[in-house]
């Protein structure tokens, strides 16, 4: 709600309308070829409108559509508008955001595709289970939207959320084939790979959270009784189909009840923060575990800090293959800092380095605004690592990208 209230004015229609949007044209340079695919450079167009209109103190329409194409097929090529975000590819068309809000003393409903995020660490969530991704690419990941009706009530210092969703959204991963193809436990590289047909869930998701904000700190507890937006895979490897091996995928997305909490303890010299999320499944192809996450984090003047470690602890072990950068960011030491340089230009990075060394990502990126409407953004990715840490499988993707923004 807070980025609407930031939207420009229409002259026109002052008191009820707004919007903002942009067009994009991104690149992304890759150096080095994959076995699976040798294409070096990734091109792709976007534009964006997020419309809204309020047509009474207590109502609030808004909207967001997005037409996308690229070069390397990731985008369809199909001209369908596109609501439920379950194609293997991105939607040419879609209806990003489609939303109507209610309020009234101290109640907030929200009924709709909407974006929907919970906890309070900065680089890894664990109680954030409303929140699909787009991970085609892994280390550029953006959310999804879903279709839900949520209810948010207030009194005084304390907070109830309340959430159900009736069609589920998985999170969207790399393109069987793609350089982004993640590997199998039989073969680090595999030359090619079947996957197939998928089944969705067809059973409602629910969850709530319950914030307090106290003297001197802040804290929530939240559950959730729904399945996993990531699929796990089961997978058949026969000796290989002539004259090359292959890996066949079956993917399923496993029930999943979450029990989680979080907290923020602002200090003297920095903000102590930590989530944690224990996960039970009833999938005979899915994993137990707890993932815990402790930061702090420090503004001071133009400088922003955030530094902490993520862990995992696995209570019952049964995945044979599972796409998971959620836990691929844990065990790990996972950072962040921001940096504004004057009125028009910022530099981040943003980085996480496996507790044994086995692996690393680092992030950056430098951007500068010129005039009210360009902004251009330039930055790269370094990944290293063993074939067996999450991290060290991609990283034949280290690349450079170069962005040109014109927002309205």
């Amino acid at each position: 709600m807070a980025m609407i209230a930031m939207l420009p004015v229409s002259e026109a229609h002052a008191q009820a309308f707004s919007y903002r949007g942009f067009t994009e044209l991104r690149s992304i340079l890759y150096p080095i070829p994959t076995p699976q695919d040798d294409d070096s450079v990734s091109l792709e167009g976007r534009v964006r409108f997020d419309p809204a209109v309020k047509p009474a103190p207590w109502l609030t329409l808004q909207g967001s559509l997005e037409g996308r194409m690229d070069n390397l097929g990731q985008v369809e090529r199909s001209w369908r508008v596109d609501w439920r975000d379950r194609g293997l590819k991105r939607p040419a068309l879609s209806v990003r955001q489609a939303s109507a809000t209610v309020r009234g003393r101290g109640l907030a409903v929200d009924v709709g595709k909407q974006f929907i995020r919970w906890g309070k660490a900065d680089i890894l969530n664990p109680t954030d289970r409303f929140a699909p991704r787009d991970f085609m690419e892994v280390t550029n990941d953006e959310f999804l939207a879903v279709t839900a009706t949520r209810a948010q009530y207030e009194a005084g210092a304390q907070s109830l959320d309340f959430v159900w969703v009736p069609i589920f959204t998985p999170s969207r991963i790399p393109l069987v084939g793609s350089r982004w193809t993640p590997a199998t436990p039989q073969t680090a590289s595999p030359v090619l790979i079947i996957q197939s047909d998928r089944s969705f869930p067809d059973e409602g998701q629910f969850g709530v959270r319950w914030n307090v904000l106290a003297p001197g700190f802040e804290w929530s507890a939240s559950f959730f009784d729904g399945f996993n937006h990531l699929p796990e895979f089961t997978t058949d490897l026969p000796d290989q189909v002539a004259p090359l091996p292959f890996v066949a995928l079956r993917r399923s997305y496993a029930p999943l009840r979450m029990i989680g909490a979080d907290a923020a303890v602002p200090l003297r010299w920095f903000t102590l923060k930590g989530e944690a999320a224990g996960f039970i499944t009833t999938s005979q192809v899915a994993d137990d575990v707890v993932i815990y996450v402790v930061q702090a984090e420090r503004q001071s003047g133009e400088l922003s800090l955030v530094g902490g470690y993520a862990g995992e602890v696995v209570t019952a072990k049964r995945s044979e293959f599972a796409f998971a950068p959620d836990r691929g960011l844990t065990r790990a030491f996972l950072g962040r800092a921001g940096y504004t340089l004057d009125a028009s230009s910022e530099i981040s990075i943003e980085a996480a380095v496996r507790q044994n060394g086995d692996g690393a990502w680092v992030k950056a990126l430098y951007s500068r605004a010129h005039g009210a409407h360009w902004r251009i953004t330039v930055g790269g990715a370094v990944i290293a690592g063993t074939s067996t840490d999450f991290f060290g499988q991609y990283s034949r993707n280290s690349h450079a990208t170069l962005s040109a923004r014109y927002s309205f």
